[in-house]
């Protein structure tokens, strides 16, 4: 009874909208004010309960605080001062969040507009030609509009004075899983480059990449501009994509979505013969060459299926009357590969394994690109005589195996050039080091390459072998305006990128690098 009438006595001082409306008994429980002891809940109306919950997560109405005397706050009066410095502080604190290091609201290479701009008196290296000193480029709609030592500026133009600067086309990555990857150890939410089984033909690396990864403002700002993102895993790992390093969804970076099929071609024992520090283990070699024949077969078989899926739906196309073949999701992207129209790159980096994967490419009639090639400077006439391109990803590895020479592979290059083979040099990283790429020339060019091939390696020949030349790779008139601006040579450590443009679009040279500089560059 005391309870109640206290509770009535407490009802009457929540003013006339308390009248009439029926209490919500309950019998158990505290409310937690934001200052003060806990107190039990009693016979309470739903409107003052309400208005309880909503005082004790910060976000009370002033009628909410008004009714708080009522509600039986006696510690109000003594608490308020300390209620409205919380208040503040958690104001404060939105805002400094709001300004911390990758906030997700603030994200690099979103929304950056095309324009006209000119850049005027630069040293252009335009890679397909002789360099032009003192000359200017016109970027208009994404595109080089002209380039040349006598180009007028048009009017409305902004204009960069590169006096001193050299402008290079953007650099291409021709083997990364750029925006697939994000931590690769101990975050596997951030990791989607495989999918499960060994026969993926239908995973596209397109619809997996993300568009705001850290890796993609790190990589661009050092002069990477695109990259060919490919998944892993399995014997047909998917298809791979190639991208510009800036667009806010994985369609508005893609320069070609869909370029082309990636396949791991078996090897048998899976060992290079130890390497440096790794104890050979002595392999079963019947049942490996076994297990080898087996998955070379499944993917054989898969691509002949393929082969005869097209064939029926190109025949029912011709003629309705012909019973039609169900749709297979797993066939119907392989058929462009098995009739030639698009390439498939296939990882191998033993001699035995690339001689194994232009065999089986010929068998098939696939258009082949070696992927690795750690011995490809071993078998260099054969791949010029197959006129077969590889993309190196293990210039600034140790060798595979202990009796090699220390440089055998930062020499690799040099021999492909030599031989007249066509090859490009990657990175082969997932995203972290991908910006590292001209680093991987550059110590090609120290090993018996040439300067000028060094360059081409990581910019028109990654465009050539992925058969986007005609729109990346060089600065020529008509191609789309990827462009690097530096203080120096493009090779070298100590250079720094001033300006960069990608589809035209200057972007700032902001990285989670650069936020993680500024954040603590003054700490004491």
């Amino acid at each position: 009874m005391n309870r109640l009438k206290g509770g009535e006595m407490r009802r009457k001082g929540e003013g006339e909208r308390g009248k009439g409306r029926n209490p919500v008994p309950v019998s158990c429980g505290f409310a937690a004010p934001p200052c003060g002891k806990a107190m039990p809940f009693r016979v309470r109306s739903s409107n003052t309960l309400a208005r309880l919950r909503l005082a004790t997560r910060g976000i009370a109405s002033r009628s909410s605080a008004i009714g708080r005397k009522a509600i039986g706050f006696p510690q109000w009066k003594a608490a308020k001062p300390l209620f409205l410095s919380f208040a503040l502080f958690l104001s404060c604190s939105d805002q400094t969040f709001a300004q911390q290091i990758g906030e997700p609201t603030r994200q690099h290479g979103v929304g950056f507009p095309r324009g006209i701009y000119a850049i005027r008196n630069a040293h252009i290296v335009t890679v397909s030609g002789p360099d032009i000193d003192n000359g200017t480029i016109v970027i208009r709609d994404g595109k080089i509009e002209a380039v040349g030592a006598g180009v007028s500026v048009p009017s409305g133009a902004q204009t960069i004075d590169a006096r001193g600067l050299w402008v290079y086309p953007g650099m291409i990555d021709a083997a990364t899983s750029m925006g697939l990857v994000e931590v690769g150890q101990g975050a596997s939410g951030t990791v989607d480059t495989a999918e499960v089984g060994d026969l993926n033909p239908n995973a596209k690396a397109i619809i997996a990449i993300n568009p705001h990864s850290a890796h993609i403002a790190v990589t661009r700002v050092d002069g990477v501009t695109s990259a060919v993102s490919i998944p892993v895993g399995g014997l047909i790992s998917g298809q791979a994509a190639i991208v510009n390093l800036v667009g806010t969804s994985p369609l508005e970076m893609a320069v070609v979505p869909h370029a082309a099929l990636v396949i791991n071609y078996p090897r048998p024992g899976g060992g290079g013969g130890g390497g440096f520090f790794v104890p050979e283990q002595p392999p079963n070699l019947t049942e490996v060459l076994a297990q080898a024949n087996r998955q070379l077969e499944q993917i054989r078989k898969m691509l002949r299926d393929a082969e005869a899926y097209g064939r029926a739906q190109e025949a029912y196309a011709k003629d309705k009357t012909l019973p039609r073949a169900d749709q297979n999701v797993l066939l119907e992207p392989l058929v462009p590969y098995v009739r030639g129209e698009r390439p498939v790159i296939f990882r191998a980096d033993r001699e035995t394994d690339i001689r194994g994967a232009i065999k089986f490419a010929e068998e098939l009639k696939l258009k082949p690109i070696i992927l690795g090639g750690d011995d490809a400077g071993k078998i260099a006439t054969f791949l010029k005589e197959k006129n077969v391109p590889v993309i190196l990803t293990g210039v600034l590895d140790l060798p595979s195996r202990e009796d090699d020479f220390y440089d055998v592979l930062y020499e690799n290059a040099a021999k492909l050039q030599q031989a007249g083979v066509r090859f490009c040099i990657s990175s082969g990283d997932s995203g972290a080091n991908v910006r590292n790429l001209p680093f991987y020339a550059g110590m090609a060019a120290a090993f018996g390459l040439p300067k000028a091939e060094a360059l081409k390696a990581i910019t028109l020949y990654p465009a050539q072998i992925m058969n986007v030349a005609d729109r990346l790779g060089t600065i020529e008139a008509g191609k789309m305006a990827n462009i690097v601006v530096t203080d120096g040579d493009l090779l070298e450590t100590r250079t720094h990128v001033r300006h960069l443009f990608i589809d035209g679009r200057q972007i700032p040279l902001n990285s989670r690098h650069t936020d993680l500089n500024d954040a603590f560059k003054n700490r004491r």
